[in-house]
């Protein structure tokens, strides 16, 4: 393990949802081994506020949230990245910046919750699912012995980890 958390890009096209609720997941849950972040190719320059107030009600520090451009990333002086995973099948298709250190990659997809219209029950619903699917991905990487997995296990294994959504009781 290196001397330092793991640093963990999500990337979705808006970062207003999705990758934003991945980055507060992962760093309650992985705090101490994992260091999380967030960005978009396009970003909506705002969180979602639904996503927001479901983080809120459910107790996780949402102050340093916030919509940006993945350019913050493949600068000069930016955290060095570990992994970085797409929660979002546009981003996953789009020509990412080249990121300096060679970080891991996989797509972990996910249904857009801020694309759901309609009852605010539905919308809510949506978002709770995001949370769910995010969650159940993110506790199976955090329980990967990161730092004794050759490369192409772990990369095989994030890729697995990709395909697993929460399992509802």
């Amino acid at each position: 393990m290196p001397d330092r958390p793991y640093n963990v890009l999500f990337l979705c096209t808006g970062n207003s949802a999705r990758s934003i609720l991945a980055e507060a997941l992962l760093n309650k849950i992985g705090k101490g081994k994992f260091r999380a972040y967030s960005a978009g190719s396009q970003p909506k320059g705002a969180v979602n506020p639904h996503a927001l107030a479901l983080l809120r009600r459910l107790g996780f520090e949402t102050d340093d949230l916030r919509s940006k451009s993945w350019d913050e990333f493949a600068q000069a002086g930016a955290p060095h990245l570990d992994f970085i995973f797409t929660v979002c099948d546009n981003a996953a298709s789009e020509v990412c910046p080249i990121w300096p250190g060679q970080p891991m990659t996989a797509h972990w997809g996910i249904p857009d919750p801020a694309a759901v219209e309609g009852d605010p029950k539905d919308i809510q619903d949506a978002f709770r699912q995001a949370l769910g699917d995010l969650q159940r991905r993110i506790e199976l990487f955090t329980n990967l012995p990161v730092n004794s997995l050759d490369h192409m296990a772990l990369k095989k294994r994030v890729d697995e980890i990709g395909n697993t959504l929460r399992q509802d009781p």
